[in-house]
């Protein structure tokens, strides 16, 4: 006859564990002896070898009870379930492992290569970050409505940043979003975004819109939608409706 100490070490698990398959009712509380000890003996002993084999080969505790008063037949066929969930379980984490592996793509995950590479380039050329954060809710928002269309427009786009006039306008564009409202230098920068082709409309009633992307910059055009509102950049478009 042991005690729970001896038990537990005996077969390599804590007290702790056993205590705890006694609350789960899969192991009959012993009787205690005069010193008031318990003391389990080959009986219970067996009973703890069951439980620790099937709970290290991953069967849930829950299922443990089941399994032992299973006969032969019924034994076969649990195991049977118990495995076929296992499988289940196994294909779900590598189905969000691969997830969690798409996330080192970062911008990839969620757009064309053509936009990524746009976005690296806006940023070598100094655009702030909260601009290119910006830039980049804008595509994404794009890529939603118009999926086709967008990686040529990102090529477009990128074309365009050869030219280091358009990569100074679109730097200024930028930096006009501290300007007040009513800075005099918005009406000189609307000249230069119309300059660049302006605000274009769809060629016939009906046709889908043909945005911008290559003149009046994502920033501005989709300030309003990604939810941060700049008052100088809404009064740039303002103008450069009215100047077109």
């Amino acid at each position: 006859m042991l005690t729970i100490g001896q038990v537990a070490a005996y077969l390599g698990v804590t007290v702790r564990a056993v205590r705890h398959y006694h609350q789960r009712g899969l192991l009959p509380e012993p009787a205690r002896d005069v010193s008031g000890y318990r003391r389990y003996g080959a009986d219970a002993i067996v009973t703890l070898v069951r439980i620790r084999t099937l709970a290290d080969a991953g069967v849930p505790l829950a299922r443990i009870e089941e399994l032992m008063g299973a006969s032969p037949e019924e034994f076969t066929a649990l195991v049977a379930a118990i495995d076929d969930d296992l499988k289940d379980q196994i294909k779900d984490l590598k189905r969000r492992r691969s997830r969690v592996a798409e996330l080192s793509a970062g911008d990839r995950l969620f757009l064309p290569e053509e936009v990524v590479v746009l976005l690296d380039r806006v940023q070598e050329i100094g655009l702030s970050p909260q601009a290119v954060r910006t830039e980049r809710d804008s595509w994404i928002l794009l890529v939603a409505q118009y999926p086709e269309q967008v990686p040529q427009w990102a090529l477009q786009k990128q074309a365009l940043f050869e030219d280091p006039a358009f990569q100074r306008l679109y730097l200024t564009c930028d930096q006009a979003a501290a300007w007040d409202r009513e800075d005099p230098r918005l009406e000189e920068l609307a000249d230069e975004v119309n300059g660049f082709g302006g605000l274009q409309a769809p060629e016939s009633d009906g046709a889908e819109p043909i945005l911008a992307l290559d003149a009046l910059v994502a920033v501005t055009l989709m300030a309003a939608q990604t939810g941060r509102p700049v008052p100088a950049w809404e009064r740039l478009i303002e103008l450069c409706r009215s100047r077109a």
